[in-house]
């Protein structure tokens, strides 16, 4: 049996994004009821030298939208980083996942030998599509994702595995 690159990426950022939205309502209401200010939670971080939790939801949801356009060969959406507020970081998890579910199955057929070439931090990269999504969009993905949630709970928000994974 194989997997195909819809199935590979479409429904599993869809499904993280929406647990990640979950996340940021237990981490608004946390900020509020123990009368923390929320950008407090927004600016924290795990070390000095690492993103503060807002900028890692930002690239998260960079990261989901990124993966799924390349792979269908399509203009990468640009959002500006401007969000401040709980409520702006779910405005932009709820666009990013719109876009996610609007790639249908036929524009990733064939994805997985698609040259896909960024440039990041001034350094130029080339994959093919299914090494691009196994080997650096699925990690990069995870990697901010779970340091957005490191950074709640090392900061007292109640939330935990479940959480994270989501329901099957």
């Amino acid at each position: 049996m194989s997997i195909s690159m819809y199935q590979a990426s479409v429904p599993q950022f869809v499904r993280m994004l929406e647990n990640l939205d979950a996340i940021l309502v237990k981490a608004q209401e946390h900020a509020l009821a123990r009368k923390i200010e929320p950008s407090v939670l927004l600016s924290a971080r795990l070390f000095p030298d690492m993103f503060p939790f807002l900028k890692q939801v930002q690239i998260a949801c960079d990261h989901a939208k990124g993966a799924v356009a390349r792979l269908a060969g399509i203009e990468v959406p640009k959002y500006a980083d401007v969000e401040q507020t709980f409520d702006a970081l779910r405005a932009r998890v709820a666009k990013t996942r719109a876009f996610v579910q609007s790639i249908a199955a036929g524009q990733l057929d064939g994805a997985e030998e698609r040259e896909i070439s960024l440039s990041i931090g001034g350094h130029d990269l080339s994959f093919q599509g299914l090494p691009y999504l196994l080997g650096f969009a699925w990690p990069n993905f995870y990697f901010h994702l779970v340091t957005a949630y490191d950074i709640l709970r090392h900061n007292g928000v109640v939330i935990g595995k479940q959480d994270y994974i989501g329901s099957p």
